[in-house]
């Protein structure tokens, strides 16, 4: 293998490591949403201070259960709190306002008579982390065909996918057009 070829294939492997980290960006920032039944809203207390470079403030999170409404036995779990000015930048203020929204859906009705709700949220389960996606809103829904569909990431993908081939033939056409 020539020098030549080498630094093709290690740019454009630096071009997919880029461009991949940029799609994990996105699927991460972009709000997602989903059809469920809310089950219950907890609270929990953490003491921030217990981690490096942490305010000493006592910080209270809240989790909201949820089971999906095509199969309620798909539990899932997300945290409802506040993004201030921080990344991703939704500057949501209201955790409390959608933990009491989550707890009036909880319980409203029982069985067949539980309310649909939308979660529009953000993030990702980590279950070795003990990371939980964060609830942006909760909304409630006559039917499971009214959610939401996350447009912005949709276009953010086509945007990224387009810059990816011209960011590989723009390599290609450089390493190639020089003798």
């Amino acid at each position: 293998m020539t020098v030549k070829k080498f630094f093709k294939r290690a740019t454009l492997v630096i071009i997919v490591a880029i461009f991949a980290t940029l799609f994990g960006v996105v699927e991460y920032a972009t709000p997602h949403y989903r059809v469920a039944y809310v089950t219950g809203v907890e609270v929990k207390r953490a003491d921030p201070s217990k981690k490096a470079n942490t305010q000493n403030l006592l910080k209270d999170t809240y989790f909201i259960y949820t089971a999906e409404a095509d199969n309620p036995n798909d539990v899932k779990v997300y945290r409802n709190e506040d993004t201030l000015w921080s990344f991703p930048f939704y500057f949501k203020f209201n955790s409390a306002d959608v933990a009491g929204a989550a707890t009036n859906l909880a319980n409203a009705g029982q069985g067949e008579h539980r309310q649909l709700a939308q979660i529009k949220y953000y993030g990702w389960r980590i279950k070795i982390l003990s990371q939980f996606p964060n609830i942006i809103s909760i909304k409630t829904l006559d039917k499971a065909d009214d959610v939401a569909r996350p447009i912005l990431a949709y276009v953010l993908y086509v945007l990224l996918l387009i810059g990816l081939f011209f960011s590989i033939q723009f390599v290609r056409g450089w390493f190639d057009s020089k003798k």
